[in-house]
């Protein structure tokens, strides 16, 4: 299983995000306070709608919910599914450590 946290600094929320490879989905649970994010709090997600930006499953979710087009939730969402998936090693993503977008 993997777990991560978004934090969303804008809109001040914080979102633990759960994901676990199940046959051909991922299965993806999330713990949030955002009415939005609620929406999509739990996905089976095929994997095979996952690797394109444009026909993805999570992102046709996520503009269903009518989440922001800034909302960090989706992306996390697409790191966990392919961290499951096998296409992001878990070692690398912990010594990466965190994403961010610093404004200046």
């Amino acid at each position: 299983m993997t777990e991560v946290t978004i934090n969303s600094n804008i809109c001040g929320f914080v979102h633990k995000v759960y994901g676990k490879r199940d046959g051909k989905n991922i299965i993806i649970d999330i713990e949030t306070d955002c009415e939005k994010i609620k929406k999509i709090s739990h996905m089976e997600i095929p994997m095979d709608q996952t690797l394109d930006i444009k026909d993805n499953y999570v992102m046709t979710k996520a503009q269903e919910a009518k989440c922001s087009s800034n909302c960090l939730v989706p992306c996390g969402i697409l790191h966990v599914c392919r961290m499951e998936m096998g296409l992001l090693s878990e070692s690398l993503a912990k010594k990466s450590g965190n994403i961010s977008i610093d404004f200046k």
